[in-house]
């Protein structure tokens, strides 16, 4: 999508602080952080939301979580972590493009904060 800010990131437009990139995903860190750890995970290939979610592109999700749990450790999250996806206007997307938040480095509390 062109006007997809998280597209302009995976093509290079807009510059990010890279955490890991494959062929399939790239995670970079979040510019106003909620945490110590705060890392965005996204798909190179624009999916709008989970809502979109199906079975031909399914694969992806799984993989994220691949990386999640790979950048946990590299992070020594060994306390924990929060893997947080806000699907639609009101659960408060802000960006159209499929995100998970890998947030970690303190205690978190339940249902926010």
């Amino acid at each position: 999508m062109d006007d997809c800010i998280f597209c302009k990131i995976v093509k290079g437009e807009i510059p990010s602080n890279k955490a890991y990139e494959d062929d399939k995903v790239l995670a970079f860190y979040d510019l106003e952080p909620q945490a110590p750890v705060h890392i965005l995970i996204i798909p190179k290939e624009h999916i709008k939301s989970a809502a979109e979610i199906t079975e031909e592109n399914s694969a992806i999700v799984a993989h994220i979580f691949e990386v999640a749990a790979k950048l946990a450790k590299e992070k020594q999250l060994d306390g924990g972590f929060r893997i947080v996806n806000n699907a639609g206007d009101d659960a408060g997307q802000s960006v159209k493009h499929l995100h998970f938040h890998l947030l970690g480095g303190r205690t978190f509390g339940w249902p926010a904060g």
